[in-house]
């Protein structure tokens, strides 16, 4: 059938009729809001959307994921731990062609943090999975019900949704989800500020400062065999979650470090705590009022953090069930002091199942004056001696300072000549840091070195010749 020219209609009356049409429908749409109660209209529009969308995705299923979490009503929210770690993995994969983003500074982050703006969708894959994930923002009005009467507000929420075919849900829960909270942990660490935390006695809780020591194992003056031990004990402790809850353990590590002055202890507890990215809260005994105020002050600290105890065996004089208690300098009148009893029921006694990740780090001079329940086995799980430093170690100074290879003995003139006077106790590695830094020319540096360890050396045969000497006279008088 052919349609001519003349049997269309004019441009006139198309204007004409859709300028009909269009009243109409501005006459017809107040009188449908006055006769339809709106909550039918709503009804009806997500009726029809959702046939609409159940006829275009019903093989998709979409899991929400809320920034907080609690009961309707109860006035109690919490943050929900699953969005904050969905929200930092995502801020790796955003697209470079986002158009919108969030953008934050955190005070525990070094970085500034762009996150998914309000309908942004992130595409991701997993194991061949498609998956997207989109970002949502709101809010709404809550009730609560407070001492009999009603208090209202308005409360801001976030949610990412979370979308993929059904029939990979329980890959996704089980498999991928967990990854995600994986990921996100790795990122955050890489992120961190470690933090310093020191309790005042003032302000009654722990303070902190940015904790900035650059020592790590690739700097500590260790042979390369206690190195390698205290890492891989680190290493199996942190992924043994699931093996300490299997056999009734708290999930914690304790550390005795203990030898001379100047042997590198307090440098260890720095390494340790850059290469897990631990927080470090540095007890002072001494600063504690009591038993209970010790529990108080334990329960304050964080998952996945040190705490460090130095010089345990002069920071305070511990009564034990055999000494009587005396009141602890600053306790309130009447009040229990801090007694080894309550130290060591919050290392490993039911108070130490209060937090998970946990390293308790002891460090002392003089192993021999600590009292014997400090050392008994499930309380301090490694023994560390830091001693003198040999020539192992001498090399990763040498490194460190003068940028000379530690891979070689032979890397300058002077080291055999070292090798053979370092050997045995002769100086510490601050003593032998000490020499290093009062050149940089390594030739000098070295030469002056040498210079100490002689007179080291001659001192100490000397002060062994009078000994022997010393020994053969009383054994004389003796005869």
């Amino acid at each position: 059938m052919m349609v001519f020219y003349r049997d269309l209609p004019s441009p006139a009356s198309l204007f004409s009729t859709y300028a009909s049409l269009a009243g109409t429908i501005m006459m017809i749409k107040p009188m449908i809001h006055t006769i339809i109660p709106q909550p039918v209209q709503n009804f009806v529009v997500s009726y029809l959307k959702s046939l609409v969308g159940s006829s275009r995705s019903s093989t998709t299923l979409t899991l929400v994921i809320s920034d907080m979490k609690g009961n309707e009503g109860s006035g109690i929210r919490r943050k929900n731990e699953l969005y904050f770690s969905a929200q930092t993995y995502l801020s790796s994969k955003i697209s470079p062609d986002a158009s919108k983003l969030r953008m934050t500074r955190d005070p525990n982050n070094k970085n500034v943090n762009l996150y998914l703006s309000q309908g942004e969708v992130v595409s991701d894959v997993y194991k061949g999975i498609q998956l997207k994930w989109l970002y949502l923002a709101g809010s709404k009005k809550t009730s609560t019900v407070i001492d009999g009467g009603q208090d209202n507000e308005i409360v801001n929420s976030e949610c990412y949704e979370l979308s993929f075919d059904k029939k990979h849900r329980d890959l996704v829960v089980n498999s991928y989800v967990p990854y995600v909270e994986r990921k996100s942990k790795v990122i955050k660490n890489e992120a961190r500020i470690i933090k310093m935390h020191s309790y005042s006695s003032y302000s009654h809780r722990w303070e902190s400062v940015n904790f900035e020591h650059p020592s790590t194992f690739d700097t500590m003056a260790m042979t390369h065999k206690l190195k390698r031990s205290v890492m891989e004990d680190l290493d199996r402790f942190i992924k043994r979650k699931d093996y300490y809850k299997r056999v009734g353990k708290a999930w914690k590590r304790g550390y005795l470090l203990y030898g001379p002055p100047g042997t590198g202890k307090s440098s260890l507890v720095a390494a340790m705590a850059n290469y897990l990215k631990f927080d470090i809260y540095d007890l002072q005994l001494a600063s504690v009022q009591g038993d209970a105020n010790l529990r108080r002050l334990l329960l304050a600290t964080n998952n996945s953090s040190i705490l460090l105890v130095e010089d345990i065996d002069c920071s305070v004089d511990l009564p034990t069930r055999l000494q009587p208690a005396t009141t602890t300098y600053g306790a309130p009148q009447g009040s229990t002091p801090l007694t080894l009893s309550g130290l060591l029921n919050c290392i490993d006694g039911l108070w130490s199942s209060c937090g998970d990740e946990r390293i308790v780090i002891f460090t002392t001079n003089n192993k021999e004056k600590l009292d014997p329940a400090l050392l008994r086995p499930g309380r301090m799980d490694m023994h560390i001696y830091l001693g003198h430093c040999s020539f192992e170690g001498f090399k990763t100074l040498a490194s460190n300072y003068l940028g000379l290879s530690q891979d070689n003995d032979d890397t300058h003139r002077l080291y055999p000549d070292i090798k053979r006077l370092i050997d045995g106790q002769v100086l510490t590695p601050a003593q032998v840091a000490e020499e290093l830094m009062k050149n940089e020319d390594a030739d000098v540096a070295l030469e002056g070195l040498v210079k100490v360890l002689k007179r080291k050396r001659s001192e100490s045969e000397k002060c062994n010749d009078e000994s022997k000497r010393m020994k053969m006279i009383e054994e004389d008088i003796q005869d």
